[in-house]
């Protein structure tokens, strides 16, 4: 069995019994509707603290992903400000239920403009943010003006973040799809995102429908899309962090978690 704890993105109404029917010690989802600057909702029967409670006695750890509409990187006003509110309740919340983490996408500035601004709207935002809870970066699949697509931009990200206060509070999340789909070379990605980051928190275990390099963020089960099949256990394991699986349903589920037992 792996020493990698095994998780898989599951529906918010009963989180614990989808780890318990998945046997995994681990499980993350959406707070309400990933597309949408709604606030969050806890769909949980007896609200935040059931859950909590629920998912302390059952030995699961629970993992909040962020909306995707979140952009704190972005110099537009009319995006900015909203995200940096959403994330803030999503913090919120995450805690209440006793989430281990909540994980959010990078965002991206327009075609047209600074990245260096953008970079800075991360470290401004995490001086605004009180993180109650870790946050988990995640690098992305595609765009080209993305903050954390190309490890030079996670680098730049990575150091403005570091600049401002509430910093240590800031993980990363490797998204092995991403990786593939947005050019990084996944033989030394662990090497080189530690390079930068020093640390890993998190891997979301995806294999791309897409080639590399490609810039799709489409994720198929292990070992039945494009990234070698070697290379892709490779970066699993020596992430030599948690695992969770990003792919849909239960059933894929089971063939992904039989297909890591076997490598990890």
């Amino acid at each position: 069995m792996s020493s990698q704890p095994l998780g898989a993105h599951v529906d918010q109404t009963d989180p614990v019994a989808e780890a318990q029917q998945r046997g995994i010690s681990m499980v993350q989802f959406f707070l309400g509707d990933p597309q949408s600057y709604k606030g969050p909702q806890v769909r949980y029967a007896g609200g935040a603290q059931a859950l909590r409670g629920a998912a302390e006695e059952a030995g699961v750890d629970l993992y909040v992903h962020a909306p995707y509409l979140i952009n704190v990187a972005t110099l537009n006003n009319r995006i900015r400000i909203p995200s940096r509110k959403l994330l803030q309740q999503h913090l919120n919340a995450a805690a209440e239920i006793g989430a281990r983490g909540l994980i959010v996408h990078g965002g991206h500035v327009g075609e047209d403009d600074d990245p260096e601004k953008g970079f800075d709207n991360w470290r401004k935002a995490i001086e605004a943010t009180d993180l109650k809870v870790p946050l988990l970066l995640e690098n992305t699949a595609g765009g080209e003006n993305a903050m954390a697509r190309h490890l030079d931009r996670i680098a730049r990200t990575w150091e403005a973040i570091q600049a401002a206060e509430g910093a240590e509070m800031v993980g990363f999340c490797l998204d092995t799809c991403h990786a593939w789909a947005g050019g990084i070379e996944l033989g030394d990605a662990v090497e080189q995102i530690r390079a930068i980051t020093g640390r890993i928190d998190l891997v979301h275990a995806n294999d791309s429908r897409d080639a590399a390099g490609s810039g799709a963020d489409r994720h198929t089960g292990l070992g039945s899309g494009q990234i070698p099949e070697d290379e892709l256990a490779d970066v699993i394991r020596s992430a030599a962090a948690p695992v969770m699986l990003e792919t849909p349903g239960q059933d894929l589920h089971a063939a992904d978690l039989r297909w890591l037992s076997e490598r990890l």
